[in-house]
């Protein structure tokens, strides 16, 4: 017997008819039922035909189970529409005999596949119209999600106890709202269910030994009810359950009171939330309770008044949507594309939004009802209304019969020529061509009006192309899409690691920073999150970006005033970013002070830090803005502007405006500047407690002090985390007492100030510390006095001092004080430095030093550098300990000053390593090319060290660099007959 009406069929579809056929009479052979196919009418086979012929979906649920099939024509439920009731009441019977979690699972997901065969047969047969087809759907959704939940309940509470409330006393049951078309009863045949879960009150449970929280208790059933739907098995799965509209998204609680939703919504609910809340139904759980918590957010939904402060809200939406259908590959989606179902609902949703808390009328669900109020009461003209609604049903059944084919949740048009077949058949016309014509007819006229809502009148003309910044990202930040088009998003915008990144953002989200957040944070944020990743996949490493930046958002949720910095300077975001994927010790600098966000703001400030004098100027000039009485103000604008100096040159060396020995010049420059006012503040308030201090010859010392700078900072040689090397000198009358109202000798005074000053550098405020100093360097180490009058120092350097005390000394310089005890310093440093020195006993002590120093600091696996391996790639390289390396540059610069300094003093003149080798080669103590050699190496060195700095590494690298540089060093150490 051959089917009749398989003349009407494409050809491209006959084969599969014939083989559903085919399979079909074998199946029901097997199972002994011919009188089921016997009493089939050429109606109903072409109804199989027409049926087979456009669902993958029906042929392999009919091969896999024939009996279902047989007995739904025999029972007669493909020919008629279930009773009110009847769908759940089938679903309640059969859930009502199950044991086991599993087979509760099982069964759900046999009825669903029973339901969906019968729902997809009807619905292409045109015997259901496209509204009782969704409320079927719908139907199914709610009977299902209710019925699984009063299953797990019982149980569940049989396990842990009834949930009671703790100021009613009741006992309590969880309230299922769903969102979107579940909510508005208009679920497609392939829709997931957007789902939130709430319970009336807190409390605990009753009736077993270990009670537990109410809100425990609901988290493990709503896991449970997620388990039983959601998960594909053999047997399919029943819903796929989507929970991210939940308040904090994904991050958020599973299970929320009515309490804490009111206070969220009240608090932090954002407009697409409102937007989001208009389908939102009670479909399973207490439905009384369930009606108390719809009422009790109706006045955040709709506004008691005309909403006009919703309407740059929507227009902002109405921009994203326009943005996305712009996106790759949204052309041929028919809910998302241009002209798509989206736009439709969006067109009825703005009219409720604005107008629903004024017009009871608009406070309704299902978007044809919406639409026939809107006519009925005047918001649009009845022709507007035929063509949204009448546009809206073709692409509904459209996307029906794209999802009818594989039950797939896809609104994608196919582009195979079998399925374009299907798609046409199922739609009544005789080819693609013909369908795809009028389908872009009707997306066409949705457009039309979809453009035409809130539009601005003071927008020009093409407005509606104006693009939201970032808008593409707001979706996958909102959590609008799943896992796997966010991750896809994020893998097209060069994401190396998509779930990373998408896991990072949950992290962000579900903070509690950001859960702390108030409305006004939230939305702050929600217009900065889409920008930042807009200019992260810019980058090179958006992975990387993303890594260093969220931090830092996460560290100024709270500060919102720093998001709108950045959203409303995408410059300033942009140069964050840049520095931020440089180094990590920026992004750290900045997450941890975010006040250096200011600095971001003006490119040419922020990669042009200013020459020394300025930079002293503009720190006198903070500084005398505040109060001489308000330390704590003092102490934090010091710390501000080393922070703020500091990034400037940081970034300035990124950007390659300043080189390395400018680098160093300006952080020193710095450090000069704030020691300048440190003495100055601590000066001040030492004499204003104990008064001035006398010098031997009875004048007032003014202040008669000095700062010596040693190591980096005295050689200009500062890197981003030096440390200072300090040492204190005065040259006042240590007997002699202060003439304030408490006076105090001289060396008290002294020790006092040097007190004072190391409080000032090293205190932790808000804002960190200004300096770690080390002051080991002082005569006599850290035994000695804290400050030492002058003739004590040249004392101690002419008698006790070591010879490696000596070398220290080649690079100390006066940083700040008075200049005639500068002077004086000089005097004695010149005095100590070119003293006659038997070379050869100097040669051995500088190499034994050497040689401690690289036992005790060098790379043990390499013997700091002079082992056989230790030019291999798999070898440290330690840029300053190790032999060849930076220390021993220095250490035969000091030889070269103590050995020559005292028939050559002009190599005293300058405490730098490059300017001395300069001198040694002017002098002809050392060839041109070897004092050219070290130089450079110096320098290379000191560039890699600064990187690896900034990027919060050690300063080791891999062996086999440096190699050439590291031998010829070497090389001129064993020339200078050091060992």
């Amino acid at each position: 017997m051959s089917l009749p009406l398989l003349a009407e069929l494409p050809a491209v579809l006959l084969p599969l008819v014939s083989r559903a056929e085919q399979s079909l009479r074998t199946a029901a052979a097997a199972l002994d039922n011919d009188q089921g196919l016997s009493g089939w009418t050429p109606e109903r086979w072409a109804q199989f035909a027409r049926v087979t012929a456009a669902s993958d979906f029906v042929i392999e649920q009919t091969a896999r189970d024939p009996s279902m099939l047989l007995e739904l024509v025999q029972s007669g439920e493909l020919d008629r529409s279930y009773a009110p009731g009847e769908l759940c009441g089938q679903i309640a019977a059969t859930v009502s005999a199950v044991q086991t979690d599993d087979e509760l699972g099982r069964v759900l997901r046999r009825l669903r596949n029973r339901h969906q065969v019968r729902i997809i047969w009807r619905d292409l047969t045109r015997q259901a119209d496209l509204v009782q087809t969704c409320r079927d759907l719908s139907d199914m959704a709610d009977a299902s999600i209710d019925q699984a939940y009063q299953w797990l309940y019982s149980r569940h509470s049989q396990q842990f106890g009834v949930p009671t409330g703790r100021r009613s006393g009741e006992p309590q049951q969880m309230v299922i709202l769903g969102m979107g078309k579940l909510g508005a009863v208009e679920l497609n045949l392939s829709s997931d269910i957007d789902l939130i879960f709430a319970y009336p009150e807190g409390g605990e449970t009753v009736g077993v030994k270990r009670s537990l929280d109410n809100q425990e208790f609901f988290i493990r059933l709503g896991q449970r009810l997620i388990k039983a739907l959601d998960p594909m098995t053999v047997d399919g799965f029943v819903f796929r359950v989507d929970m991210r509209l939940r308040p904090y998204g994904s991050a958020g609680a599973l299970v929320l009171s009515f309490n804490a939703l009111e206070q969220y919504y009240q608090d932090q609910g954002r407009d697409w939330e409102r937007y989001a809340m208009i389908k939102a139904r009670v479909v399973a759980g207490d439905q009384v309770a369930g009606a108390q918590l719809l009422d009790l957010l109706r006045p955040f939904v709709y506004r008691r008044y005309l909403d006009f402060s919703a309407i740059e809200a929507l227009r902002t939406m109405k921009q994203l949507i326009q943005q996305e259908v712009r996106r790759k590959g949204m052309a041929d989606n028919i809910k998302l594309g241009s002209g798509g179902i989206r736009e439709v609902e969006f067109i009825a949703q703005a009219f409720q939004l604005i107008h629903g808390g004024r017009d009871l009328s608009l406070q309704q669900r299902p978007l044809l009802k919406v639409l026939s109020t809107l006519e009925g009461q005047g918001y649009l003209p009845p022709a507007v209304v035929s063509e949204l609604r009448e546009g809206y049903e073709f692409l509904r059944y459209t996307e029906h019969a794209i999802q009818a084919i594989a039950d797939r949740q896809t609104q994608m048009l196919p582009d195979g020529a079998r399925d374009q077949a299907r798609i046409a058949f199922m739609l009544g016309f005789d080819d693609w061509a013909a369908f795809h014509e009028q389908l872009m007819y009707w997306r066409g006229r949705v457009a039309w009006h979809f453009g035409q809502v809130i539009a601005d009148p003071d927008e020009e003309q093409g407005s509606e192309n104006e693009v939201v910044v970032g808008g593409e990202w707001l979706p996958l930040w909102e959590e609008a899409q799943n896992e796997e088009a966010a991750c896809r998003q994020l893998e097209e915008g060069g994401f190396t690691d998509a779930t990373k990144a998408l896991k990072a953002l949950a992290g962000l989200r579900g903070s509690p920073q950001l859960r702390a957040m108030q409305r006004l944070g939230r939305e702050r944020l929600d217009a900065f999150i889409p920008r930042l990743l807009a200019q992260a996949v810019e980058h090179a490493n958006p992975d990387l970006v993303l890594e260093r930046v969220l931090p830092l958002v996460e560290a100024v949720a709270r500060r919102s005033a720093y998001l709108v910095l950045l959203t409303e300077n995408p410059g300033a975001l942009r140069r964050l970013l840049t520095l931020c994927a440089a180094s990590p010790w920026i992004a750290e600098q900045i997450t941890r002070f975010p006040l250096l966000l200011d600095e971001l703001l003006n490119e040419g400030r922020l990669f042009k830090p200013p020459l020394a004098p300025e930079l002293a100027a503009e720190l006198r000039e903070r500084l005398t803005r505040i109060p001489e009485d308000d330390l704590e103000q003092q102490m934090e604008a010091l710390r501000h502007f080393k922070l703020a100096h500091r990034l400037r040159v940081a970034a300035s060396e990124i950007a390659g405006s300043l080189p390395l020995m400018k680098v160093s010049d300006y952080l020193t420059w710095l450090a000069e500047a704030i020691l300048e006012q440190v003495l100055a503040l601590a000066w001040r308030q030492t004499v204003a407690k104990y008064g001035t201090p006398l010098r031997t010859d009875g004048t007032l010392c003014d202040p008669g002090f000095v700062i010596v700078g040693y190591g980096k900072v005295g050689g200009l040689e500062l890197g981003h985390g030096s440390d200072l090397d300090l040492v204190f000198i005065h040259d006042g009358d240590p007997q002699a007492e202060t003439d304030g109202p408490k006076p105090i000798d001289g060396a008290q005074f002294f020790t006092r100030l040097g007190q004072r000053i190391i409080h000032l550098l090293t205190t932790q405020t808000n804002s960190g510390q200004l300096y770690e100093v080390d002051m080991r360097l002082r005569p006599s180490g850290a035994s000695g006095l804290l400050v030492s009058s002058l003739g004590a120092f040249a004392r101690y350097q002419e008698i006790e001092a070591w010879t490696w005390e000596h070398q220290a000394l080649v690079r100390a310089r006066v940083l700040v004080g008075s200049e005639d005890v500068g002077r004086a310093f000089e005097k004695v440093r010149a005095a100590v430095l070119g003293k006659s020195r038997d070379l050869a006993t100097l040669r051995q002590e500088v190499s034994e030093m050497r040689a401690k120093m690289r036992d005790n600091l060098g790379s043990k696996s390499t013997a700091a550098g002079t082992g056989a391996n230790a030019f291999e790639a798999t070898a440290p390289f330690d840029l300053k300990q190790d032999a060849g390396g930076i220390v021993d540059i220095e250490f035969m610069v000091q030889y070269a000053a103590l050995a020559w300094s005292q028939t050559h003093p002009s190599l005293l003149r300058w405490t730098d390593n490059i300017r001395i080798l300069e001198g040694l080669e002017e002098e002809g103590l050392m060839p041109a090319e070897d004092a050219s050699l070290l130089r450079e190496a110096y320098k290379a060195y000191r560039s890699a060290a600064h990187r690896q700095a900034l990027q919060k590494d050690p300063g080791v690298i891999p062996g086999d660099q440096f190699a050439d540089e590291r031998r010829q060093v070497l090389r001129i150490w064993r020339e200078l007959g050091l060992s």
